[in-house]
């Protein structure tokens, strides 16, 4: 299947990448179905990716692995919210945070508060609301991004 992107062109996508969000997600709750994208010009996958909408070629939304920002992080939600996506397990578990990058960079901040989580399995995903009081919708991610890089041997 083609699809065309406003940032990345035209794209040759496999009916087993397309993730659907039955619910949308916050702010775009029209658009249901989605991909990830990464540039995979390196030997290593890049620590951002992108979300990027199938049905709203400019809808294409900066993530990244929580784990990479926030070792500790474990988002607390309640079972009854994740139904609709199917019964996760570690091995289908795929959770996102959405990233602002703002023309400051050192104000860059991931959401810790409403991440995409993903059952690669069934190919469905939510975005929910955690209830850990100490996440930050704007959770400042400039020094460990720069750390990252830094471990890569990047500049």
């Amino acid at each position: 299947m083609l699809i065309k992107t406003k940032y990345f062109g035209d794209i040759d996508l496999k009916e087993d990448k397309i993730i659907t969000f039955d619910q949308g997600i916050m702010g775009f709750e029209e658009h249901k179905r989605y991909t990830i994208l990464f540039d995979m010009e390196g030997e290593d996958r890049p620590s951002i990716s992108w979300l990027q909408s199938l049905e709203e070629q400019g809808l294409a939304l900066p993530v990244i692995n929580p784990f990479q920002v926030r070792p500790d992080y474990n988002p607390i939600v309640e079972d009854e919210i994740l139904k609709s996506i199917g019964k996760i397990n570690e091995q289908n578990l795929v959770i996102l945070l959405s990233l602002t990058v703002p023309s400051d960079i050192t104000k860059m901040s991931a959401n810790l508060k409403a991440p995409f989580i993903i059952n690669s399995e069934t190919r469905k995903g939510c975005q929910i609301i955690v209830e850990n009081q100490d996440y930050e919708v704007k959770y400042n991610i400039y020094n460990t991004a720069m750390k990252l890089k830094e471990e890569k041997g990047e500049k």
